[in-house]
């Protein structure tokens, strides 16, 4: 890091979910130097998935203010006084977006280095999403596996892909697996969306409660993402919640909601269909398997997992077998207990502790840039793609050419009473909450 990296750091985070503040907040955590003063200021995109107090208090990462916004209050409150990193945390199309409101808005003034990338694992639409992120200085890959992907599809469409920066998740942490619990402990890491029919769902949830019946001595535990009402990054319409009313469970039986990492401080087997969970545990060398009874396809996302060593059915995990990963294909992935597998070596040579060395780099040259950076340039036009781009915009109430259209939601008209009162209490929640995080979490995010 150069010597004239400032001391003190101003870092926003746009996110749009739960999940997606997990990761922005952490990430500009990882980002800035240990040694800096940074104020972190959050921003959620007012929608669907807006998190709700609990899920603030669960994601559990500090930050100096955090409030609601619409995309042009947002926009608007960018051209005045930016900060120094800016972390978009948002799907494919909100990033493109806010790329286009943001050049708008700055023009070819100082701004601060723009930031994006993907929560976990990138199994769908990796062309789509990674074009919509097009324009970052920063598109962070979470894996050298990653990395080369996303080099490769930008070089493809010949798009400038200097901004694909290798990193790793910055949620992972936790102490190794070092032996079996009392009792033993199965959690199933459900998906909001994965499978997304009744069918496949009630399957994977009488499996588990079989799984359960089959092995009275051990825990098992349905691991929840959100609780009814509640949303998250993808929508969740079949809840296990509601999928669970009516059946005869077995006392050994539970559902859980909480931090993943606290949840895998308890476990013994991880079992999932390809949520990033898995590679949280895999992290900890706890043992992991990812599900092929309903296929290894694409739709579900456990195609990425292919030679993982992962791969199993509930009849093998009820006969006792235990998989194995495969210590080169963790390497790629950037997943290892203490940073380093035996046999391999997590982003590019590296160990987990130093993942974000060349991001932060990287930032500090833009930083120090002469003359400042140039206007934002996403591959994304209206004259490369006059039949795509202007409908992306328009979905976040921008024209064309990035700016607000007329009657665009902002900040110039004021939430009603009760949508003041659960606002307020939100807030409230939520810097209480803070002050009860776990202390490993607390020390994750100050890395």
């Amino acid at each position: 890091m150069p010597a004239s990296t400032p001391k003190s750091l101003r870092v926003a985070v746009l996110a749009d979910s739960d999940t997606r503040w997990k990761w922005g907040a952490l990430t500009a955590r990882r980002l800035t130097p240990p040694a800096a003063e940074v104020r972190l200021d959050g921003y959620l995109l007012r929608g669907r998935a807006t998190p709700t107090a609990r899920q603030l208090e669960e994601v559990g990462v500090r930050a100096d203010s955090l409030r609601e916004v619409t995309g042009v209050e947002f926009l608007r409150e960018m051209g005045g006084a930016a900060p120094d990193v800016l972390v978009l945390a948002l799907v494919g199309g909100g990033v493109q977006a806010m790329l286009h409101g943001l050049r708008a808005a700055w023009g070819t003034g100082k701004r601060p280095v723009v930031v994006t990338g993907y929560v976990g694992v990138v199994y769908e639409k990796l062309t789509d999403g990674l074009l919509l992120r097009h324009g970052a200085d920063l598109v962070l890959a979470n894996s050298r596996h990653d990395a080369d992907r996303f080099r490769a599809v930008y070089e493809g469409v010949g798009a400038d892909a200097a901004a694909v920066t290798e990193v790793a998740l910055p949620f992972l942490g936790g102490a190794p697996y070092t032996g079996e619990h009392d009792p033993y402990t199965v959690v199933f890491a459900a998906q909001p969306s994965v499978p997304d029919n009744r069918r496949d769902r009630t399957y994977l949830l009488d499996r588990l409660i079989d799984h359960a019946r089959r092995h009275p001595e051990r825990e098992v535990l349905l691991k929840l993402r959100s609780k009814p009402g509640e949303h998250t990054t993808h929508i969740e319409e079949l809840p296990y919640q509601k999928l669970v009313q009516g059946k005869d469970l077995p006392a050994n039986f539970r559902l859980v909601y909480g931090h993943m990492g606290e949840v895998l401080d308890r476990t013994d087997l991880l079992v999932t269909v390809s949520s990033t969970a898995a590679l949280e545990a895999l992290h900890r060398r706890i043992p992991t398997a990812v599900l092929t009874d309903l296929g290894v396809r694409e739709v579900l996302g456990n195609h990425h997992f292919t030679g993982s060593g992962c791969l199993a059915s509930w009849d093998q995990l009820d006969a006792g077998h235990r998989p194995v990963p495969d210590e080169e294909w963790v390497a790629r992935q950037g997943v290892a207990a203490g940073g380093t597998p035996s046999g391999g070596t997590p982003s590019g040579g590296g160990s987990y502790a130093t993942a974000f060395d060349a991001a932060r780099e990287r930032i500090a040259k833009l930083l120090e840039r002469p003359g400042g950076l140039p206007p934002l340039a996403p591959y994304y036009t209206p004259e490369t793609a006059p039949g795509y781009l202007p409908g992306i915009l328009a979905r976040h109430h921008l024209g064309p050419d990035g700016v607000p259209l007329p009657g665009a939601p902002a900040a110039d008209k004021s939430p009603g009473p009760v949508r003041q009162i659960v606002r307020r209490a939100a807030r409230g929640a939520y810097r209480h909450g803070v002050q009860r995080v776990a202390p490993v979490i607390r020390r994750m995010g100050e890395l």
